[in-house]
């Protein structure tokens, strides 16, 4: 099962589009949602484990010029019965 995580962005003033269309481009991403409130862009991304969220998140998606900040949410699901 893959591993699955929210990223929220927050861009500078003005560059929500730019980062937008350049996370649409970055392998393992599936989702990008412009959003209103505290962050201005929810991605969603999926990998085969949590070291792999970890090489999109800081290889690819922090070199995005324009984003300012991010905060990675990985998904936690129940134990499922065998």
């Amino acid at each position: 099962m893959a591993t699955k995580a929210y990223i929220l962005i927050e861009t500078g003033v003005g560059k929500s589009k730019d980062v937008s269309d350049s996370l649409t481009s970055v392998s393992g991403v599936k989702t990008v949602d412009t959003v209103t409130g505290q962050y201005d862009i929810i991605a969603t991304v999926e990998a085969t484990d949590l070291n792999a969220i970890g090489e999109i998140v800081t290889g690819q998606v922090h070199t995005i010029n324009g984003i300012m900040r991010t905060v990675t949410c990985l998904t936690v699901e129940p134990d499922q019965p065998a």
